[in-house]
């Protein structure tokens, strides 16, 4: 697919579908990972001479309506603070006008047209900003066929920027070429949204490691590739909380013996610090293997492993994805809409 680091930018105004779906407590950002992870292609796009940067995200989801709560206005304060440089924010309106460099748009959610796909909704944008050409950044979104990931293609050549880039490249290399031996960890709640990731790594993969929920509801495999967690920590009333000593020994002895890892889903009840011991055992682990490839995905895997790097500044991972369902329905091998818009 082709990049930003394929065309002439010079003198360009660019529309860049980013990620800004983060965490806003009180009016105030708890998770700033996505909106660090596209600066890279923002910086990019200001050192090769582009003229005018238009940001555009989404925000939780206020359900095609206007709503206070769901307004990125912080993240665009966030922005101009990580940036160094001022950050204009307007509403979506037929009417911008504005002097900045980079400007960042409500919302795209406050729009039913977002979520519908619609054309004449994002052909409005591309319209007011005078767009030249699209850059596609948001990976957590691209599994969606979204106005700002799909109909878009059909009035701008759109483009991968360096962080869709990353993400795919790393995660490609995992599924078509990883270096062996290849394990899979896997955690959370739910076994629907995981057995698909244990049927396409079921061949590939050297070995699969099953934890959380699943593992502690009863999760069977007769695979011999498949090991489920096998020992529990419970509380007062019985509830299985967190896998044990001895499956968390397990998952260390098998990291010890791999080259590429992939995790995906918390391996206990990490929201209670008492319940949270085999994630955090694990994320030390694989944070002090700088020889091995380590892949982090899943939103609530990776909020909890940037979350532990604030106190534990020596970790390292060759890539925290910011693409939760993304990341999977990739792994999964299904195609997905914001990928297939990029020229090729």
């Amino acid at each position: 697919m082709k990049t930003i680091k394929d065309i002439d930018i010079k003198n360009k105004n660019i529309l860049v579908r980013v990620d800004y779906n983060v965490p806003i407590k009180k009016g105030e950002i708890t998770d700033d990972l996505r909106i660090r992870a596209s600066l890279p292609t923002i910086n990019y796009l200001l050192e090769n001479g582009a003229n005018k940067i238009i940001l555009i995200s989404h925000l939780g989801r206020p359900d095609g309506k206007e709503n206070p709560e769901f307004s990125l206005k912080p993240v665009a304060e966030s922005l101009a603070k990580l940036l160094g440089q001022k950050v204009g924010f307007y509403p979506l309106s037929n009417n911008l006008a504005s002097d900045e460099k980079i400007i960042l748009l409500e919302n795209l959610r406050f729009h039913p047209g977002e979520e519908e796909n619609s054309q004449d909704f994002i052909k409005n944008i591309i319209d007011a900003t005078s767009a030249d050409l699209f850059v596609q950044d948001g990976f957590a979104v691209v599994h969606r066929a979204h106005a700002s990931t799909d109909a878009v293609k059909n009035f701008l050549p759109v483009y991968a920027g360096l962080l869709l880039e990353k993400e795919i490249e790393s995660l490609a290399k995992a599924i078509k070429n990883p270096e062996k031996p290849l394990l899979l960890i896997l955690g959370g709640s739910k076994v629907q949204d995981k057995e698909p990731l244990i049927n396409a790594f079921l061949e590939t993969a050297d070995q699969i490691i099953v934890g959380g929920k699943i593992a502690a509801d009863g999760y069977q495999s007769n695979s011999a590739k498949i090991y489920v967690a096998e020992d529990f920590d419970e509380d007062i009333n019985g509830a299985k909380l967190d896998i044990g000593p001895l499956s968390t020994a397990k998952i260390a002895e098998h990291i010890a013996n791999a080259k590429t890892i992939i995790w995906n889903g918390l391996l206990g009840y990490a929201e209670d610090p008492a319940y949270a011991t085999s994630s955090i055992i694990t994320a030390e682990i694989l944070g002090d293997t700088p020889d091995k490839t380590t892949i982090i995905c899943g939103g609530d895997t990776t909020g909890f492993v940037e979350n532990l790097a604030k106190t534990h500044k020596n970790l390292a991972y060759s890539l925290i994805s910011t693409g939760g369902g993304a990341a999977l329905e990739f792994l999964t091998g299904n195609k997905l809409p914001g990928i297939e818009a990029i020229e090729d």
